[in-house]
């Protein structure tokens, strides 16, 4: 009989000349042979051999010492083995091991059926085992050798040639790996309790088996072969379960988790098949317990395991909610745990849980029930968790939710509260956590119960016709549960909240797998207009119905009440906010929820979003809500947007359509289908439509002109014609598109039509064909028109000019008014007339505005004609000639010189628009200084606002466009803005002062506070404009950022939610210039804020949100040192809290720590207040959540320093307060005792007065009495109220005593009034002290 086969440590341990000597009845190694020395050819003959005798002999042949050795030889050398030979080999092991497994089941039949020796029968199982053994050993140590040469060949630094030979010698390695694991899982699954002889098997053996199976995965890549995996898992699951090796299995797979994020569905895999398998969830239990009683702290420093665990937990979940249902309450503690992905794990799990576990509908009503409070559980702590700390675990909690709702198992007694909570969440501080919130209303939306229509008014009509009817079913008794007709929620919940079991059925909806398949019954119960009730059948039937329409009126209510907050979102800083919400608002209007619509054309200025993501966002969403479509809807969808939105909606509508024209999302049936409704086409086509298919026709001709073109007599005659009295807009919408034409169809327009349509434009400009309100915005484009289409524009534009003024007054009378207004006297003005002439300036300043902007266009007319020409003849130029006189030019500059030519020419044009010559008159310079006398005429103006509006609009308008006329206005205009009555006055002039700023910045930077004083205007519209001019200017670089930015960061907190937004706005787009402007601004801002009349809630806002857009942090530990040096030379509480609560704002690092604590001396007077103090354990309260070892000791001990200097410092306050009332007593007491010496004594204390320098007025004499009596109560009401002695002897001796420890202040205080004129009749307290020092002089 051959000896026992030992599992040893390691291959090289079968040889006896090792550390681990084998005993004599242990096989091992006798003659080992080093086949990498053998030849080629002698090696391949030296395999087969091997392989011969394995197959030729018995199985157990293995177990020979010569065969043996020799297998041991070449599994020793299997690294330099040929591929066929190695391939040899492993076929020769593998197929006797799988040959041998059948045997083994065969020889126990045998055994049980004939009596044969019982030795012979014993060495024959021996055979077998060692065989078994042996065969398992060398397979094992082959796949743990190739995959370690595996490993070698994948290393990144192998040479190219290497692995340009590897192909060579590859073979199919992972087929035989696969087979070989596949074999080794299977010899686990035969009668081993009758080879090893006991129930089993050996230690050794199992030992071996699991610390290579748990080897092999740490490797990533032989899991990623399906077939190695699952015999992996089969391996694992055996040994664990079937032979009660769980314990060192389970420490293993935890090991492997911890380490190893790759293998955690793997291991999850393995826990899963052992418990179906064998039906014995030991294996999972033991995992759960051991992850249940691991202390939670832990995780909080291995937060890479925490996170593999959680993953584990959840895969756990998902594979056995059964019994991972019936383990969940060793976890449960962990939820009070520290580590948030511990808490997002448990989420996840009691998620899974609540949508597997709960599902079967079998077992008897009590294990019903029981499961029904346990799910009950589990979704109570789902809601709490939404409350959580961590942002991450409200995030996770969100998303589960979304999950549930998802696979329908959310009730609908649950579905309003879990709506509620997300709702909520959506003004979450995390944007993660708002995210998540938004995506779960968007899943609810998407799987609710209620239908695929949630208007409120459907559901109130529909629940108020079910409640008749429920009344009409149950006509005698209201319930105790009723109130007005409708069940309570006691009617379907138990008294543990839970869903009662009678009604369960009746009030759980089928919930839909898509929109289309909701609740049937439940769209049958909305009626049509004019369809009476459906009856749903018997009473219990229609009161759950109710419910159910009550439920659904909720949550439509409910989403509806989101709207106001998802507006908010759209503005976030936040990409994910934007995207998310515009989904929503999406999925919000395809259920018809009230606002939706609205809403959702708020999101159309985000077109200018610098962010690629919103802007995709906004214009997926644009596209699939009015775009995609049938061409005449898609017409209509746009016309009615561009009837309904505002100035900025528009300039974003335009951007939008001009960019889709260009991709051809909107195709040319939509453009026909708009023409066909700007002229009247479509049947019921009003005049407000046709206006709007023309304003969107013009925006599609930004991005190609060609659009007009095809219809420009239609524009004409319908823009200008009889429909243009019907709606006044259509004309000015005329003269938009005038302007978008093509180069070609503007000259083709002024060659057919010229006359005509010069004539049109004069008579809307000069005629009174249009009111007030229309006139001034048509007459804006109609001229613009003009000076674009006509070649001399500004011949037609003098016209024009001059017939609106001749429509003002004759020349006589203008003569009159002229030197009327200059005087003061307007009895000549009367209301037409200032109607007037209000239009008139309009129309003088807005073509002096144009004529500037027109010489400017000529100039680059003409600079870019000439580039043009230089560019073609420098490419022409071929002779010498030519290169020689260009040349030439250069050298004497007549380039140059003809630009300077340029600009001199163009720079003389401006100045003739507005500044009159002394040679010949200008028509718009006559203007200009009775446009100046007007509006310094400020009781004419207060009597005319709307005159007021028109004159400083003009004379804004010409300082534009005169730098002389500015800077003999300037006073003027802010004297106006500032004083103006009118708001509208004030907010025009605002912005013109932006104008101001770009055109002459040298002018109006002398008036820098000035514009900034404009921020704090009454009204909200000049305070808005002011901001947004600001932003501008100093966005854009145009205007320093100065002293004055504190009045930016006021409007923070301003009252109006538009002007907050937009400082809010301001701050976080200038954070984002250069090194961050805001760092160097704030400690400006600081004590600027810091002096103003601000509330205390305000100040911390500001400062708040400013300290919050400075991210770096050599910028923080910067502003901790000059925050500390700001603490030098202040001496008001106040300032002392502010400072310290901008220090509680910064974001510590470790050096910000040091360079707080060694700044130390520049606060440490600060620390006697408790507010400070306050901030300061804020601070300590941060550095030690992030700090080091070492470093929290430093915490610790400046937190101990703190505290002392705080409570020394507030003993020293108590004792100097206590001094200076214990001095009040005793001056007091003293006054009492001397006043009471009598006459005498007085006239010691005014002769020692006297003597003192003091002037005394003597008529106190008849006075003493009194003052004795005012003496008397005082002492008698200090005395009661101190609790002191009522014998004034044993007060004297202590008084004497006492009032040499009085606080030097006091005494200074005191003595300082020497020298004074006194009366003593006013001045109680000198008195007393004349009286201690009368009385100290006599004892002397």
């Amino acid at each position: 009989m051959a000896p026992h086969f030992v599992f040893p440590q390691n291959l090289r341990a079968l040889e006896k000349d090792e550390e681990w000597d084998y005993q004599d009845n242990h096989l091992s190694v006798q003659n080992p042979i080093d086949v990498s020395r053998l030849p080629p050819s002698q090696l391949e003959e030296f395999v087969k051999g091997v392989s011969f005798d394995l197959s030729d002999k018995e199985l157990f042949c293995i177990e020979e010492q010569d065969v043996f050795d020799r297998v041991y030889s070449l599994a020793r050398g299997f690294s330099s083995l040929t591929p066929a030979s190695k391939f040899i080999l492993v076929e020769s092991l593998r197929s006797n091991l799988s040959v041998l497994l059948p045997n083994v089941d065969s020889l126990v039949r045998v055994s049980q059926v004939q009596n044969d020796d019982e030795t012979q029968m014993l060495d024959r199982l021996t055979s077998y085992r060692n065989a078994f053994k042996i065969y398992t050993f060398f397979l094992l140590h082959i796949i743990l050798t190739e995959e370690s040469n595996t490993d070698s060949r994948n290393n990144p630094k192998v040479t190219a040639s290497s692995r340009k030979k590897q192909p060579v010698n590859s073979w199919n390695w992972e087929l035989q790996r696969g087979r070989i694991l596949n074999l080794i899982a299977n010899s686990l699954e035969i009668n081993l309790m009758m080879l090893f002889g006991s129930a089993d098997p050996d230690e050794n053996y199992l030992s071996f088996i699991v610390k290579n199976v748990f080897s092999l995965f740490e490797k990533a890549m032989l899991l990623k072969d399906s077939e190695t995996k699952d015999a992996l898992c089969h391996i694992i699951g055996a040994c664990a379960t079937k032979y009660h090796y769980t314990e060192q299995s389970s420490a293993s797979i935890m090991h492997l988790i911890h380490k190893y994020d790759f293998v955690v569905n793997h291991m999850a895999d393995a826990v899963a098949f052992a418990e179906k398998k064998y039906a014995d969830g030991t294996l999972a239990s033991s995992l759960i317990r051991e992850i249940g009683r691991t202390n939670p702290k832990s995780y909080v420093k291995d937060t890479a395991g925490a996170e593999n665990i959680g993953r584990f937990l959840v895969e756990l979940a998902d594979r056995l909610p059964k019994l991972m249902s019936t383990n969940i309450g060793l976890l449960v503690p962990h939820f009070g745990g520290e580590s948030y992905k511990i808490r997002n794990a448990l989420v996840g799990v009691l998620g899974k849980l609540v949508a597997k576990a709960f599902k079967d509908v079998e077992g008897e009503v009590s294990s019903k029930s029981v499961r029904l409070r346990t799910k009950q559980a589990m979704l109570e702590i789902l809601l709490e968790r939404c409350r959580d700390v961590s942002a991450y675990t409200r995030s996770r909690v969100l998303q589960v939710w979304a999950e549930l709702c998802e696979e329908h198992s959310v009730s609908i007694g649950l579905w309003n509260e879990v709506a509620a909570v997300a709702a909520g969440r959506l003004e979450d501080k995390s944007a993660i956590v708002r995210k998540s919130a938004l995506n779960l209303l968007i899943m609810m939306l998407q799987h609710n119960p209620f239908g695929p229509q949630l208007r409120i008014a459907s559901f109130q009509a529909t629940l108020e016709e079910y409640k008749k009817k429920l009344n009409e079913l149950e006509p005698d008794k209201l319930s105790e549960g009723m109130k007005d007709g409708v069940p309570s929620d006691n009617d379907l919940f138990n008294g543990d909240g839970e869903v009662d079991d009678a009604n369960a059925e009746e009030v759980t909806y089928h919930q839909p797998e898509s929109l289309t398949d909701s609740l049937p019954h439940m769209e049958q119960a909305i009626p049509s207009k004019d369809s009476s009730v459906p009856d749903v059948g018997n009473l219990e039937q229609t009161r759950a119905l109710v419910a159910s329409l009550e439920a659904g009126l909720k949550f439509s209510e409910c989403m509806s009440a989101t709207m106001q907050t998802l507006l908010q979102l759209m503005a976030s800083s936040s990409a994910t906010d934007v995207e998310n919400t515009i989904l929503l608002l999406m999925r919000c209007r395809q259920f018809q929820i009230d606002g939706a619509e609205s809403c959702l054309r708020k999101m159309l200025p985000l077109v200018f979003s610098q962010d690629k993501s919103i802007y995709e966002a906004v214009e997926n969403a644009f596209v699939t809500i009015y775009i995609k479509k049938n061409p005449v809807e898609t017409a209509k969808n746009l016309l009615n947007l561009a009837i309904d939105s505002n100035v900025g909606d528009q300039a974003a509508l335009e951007f939008i359509v001009g960019a889709l024209v260009s991709n051809g999302d909107i195709s040319s049936g939509a453009i026909s289908a708009l023409w066909d409704f700007f002229c009247f086409n479509v049947n019921g086509t009003t005049a407000e439509q046709s206006r709007g298919a023309l304003a969107i026709l013009c925006m599609a001709a930004k991005s190609s002109t060609a659009i007009l073109g095809s219809h420009l007599q239609d524009i004409i005659d319908i823009g200008f014609g009889r429909w243009a009295k019907v709606e006044p807009l259509l004309a000015r919408t005329a003269c938009i598109a005038i302007q978008r034409l093509s180069e070609e169809d503007k000259k083709k327009l002024f060659l057919c039509n010229g006359s005509r349509i010069f004539g049109i434009l004069e008579s809307l400009i000069t005629g009174l064909g249009l009111p007030d309100n229309i006139w001034y915005a048509a007459v804006d484009k109609a001229i613009a028109a003009v000076y674009t289409i006509h070649p001399t524009p500004e011949t037609l534009a003098a016209d024009l000019v001059k017939k609106s003024l001749s429509s003002v007054f004759d020349r006589s009378r203008g003569d009159a008014l002229h030197n009327d207004i200059v005087d003061g006297n307007f009895t000549v003005l009367f209301t037409v007339q200032v109607a007037k002439l209000s239009r008139y300036l309009f129309v003088t300043s807005h073509v002096a505005m144009n004529q500037l902007v027109y010489i400017e266009s000529c100039v680059r007319k003409i600079q870019k004609q000439k580039g043009n020409k230089e560019k073609m003849g420098s490419e022409d130029a071929a002779t010498a000639g030519t290169q020689k006189d260009n040349s030439i030019n250069a050298e004497l500059g007549l380039a140059a010189s003809e630009e300077a030519v340029l600009d001199t020419l163009a720079e003389k044009a401006e100045k003739e628009i507005v500044s009159r010559s002394s040679s010949e008159n200008n028509l718009i310079g006559e203007c200009a200084p009775f446009l100046s006398k007007l509006c310094r005429n400020f009781s004419l103006m207060q009597k005319y606002p709307v005159l007021q509006a028109s004159a400083m609009l003009a004379l804004c308008r010409f300082m534009i466009i005169d730098a002389k006329f500015c800077d003999e206005n300037l006073q003027l205009l802010f004297t106006v803005v500032e004083n103006a009555p009118s708001e509208i006055v004030r907010s025009n002039c605002t912005i013109a002062l932006g104008d101001l700023a770009v055109r002459f910045p040298n002018l109006l930077e002398p008036w820098t506070e000035n514009v900034y004083a404009r921020l704090r205007d009454p009204s909200v519209s000049v305070r808005k404009n002011a901001v947004l001019v600001l932003s501008h200017l100093i966005l854009n670089d145009m205007m320093k950022v100065k002293g004055y930015i504190n009045e930016m960061a006021v409007r923070i907190e301003d009252h109006d939610e538009r002007i907050s937004n937009l400082a809010k706005l301001f701050f976080h787009e200038l954070s984002k210039k250069g090194s961050n402007p805001i760092y160097n601004l704030l400690p400006d801002i600081l004590g600027k804020l810091s002096t103003q009349d601000l509330q205390k809630g305000s100040f911390c806002n500001i400062m708040q949100f400013l300290i919050g857009s400075i991210k770096k942090e050599k910028q923080m530990e910067s502003l901790v040192e000059k925050l500390c040096n700001r603490f030098i030379g202040v001496t008001d509480v106040l300032q002392w809290e502010k400072i310290s609560y901008c220090l509680s704002q910064l974001s510590f690092t470790e050096k910000g720590v040091k360079k707080l604590i060694e700044s130390f001396k520049t606060y440490e007077h600060a620390l006697s207040e408790d507010s400070v103090m306050d901030h300061f354990r804020n601070i300590i309260n941060k550095g030690k959540k992030f700090a080091k070892p070492e470093l929290k000791v430093c915490i610790e001990e400046f937190e101990e320093k703190l505290n002392k200097f705080h409570m020394e410092k507030k003993e020293q306050e108590v004792t100097a307060r206590n001094a200076e009332i214990h001095q009040q007593k005793v001056g007091n007491i003293e006054g009492f005792v001397m006043a009471g010496n009598g006459e005498e004594r007085a006239e010691s204390d005014i002769v020692e007065g006297v003597s003192d320098g003091e002037v005394i007025n003597t008529s106190m004499d008849g006075e003493t009495e009194s003052l004795d009596d005012k003496s008397t109560s005082k002492f008698v009401e200090l005395e009661e109220s101190s609790g002191a002695s009522s014998e004034v002897s044993e007060q004297e001796e202590e008084t004497e005593i006492q009032s040499l420890r009085v606080d030097r202040k006091g005494v200074s205080r005191s003595r300082g009034k020497k020298g004074h004129v006194k009366d003593l009749k006013g001045d109680f307290s000198a008195t007393t002290q004349r009286n201690i020092r009368s009385k100290k002089q006599v004892e002397e």
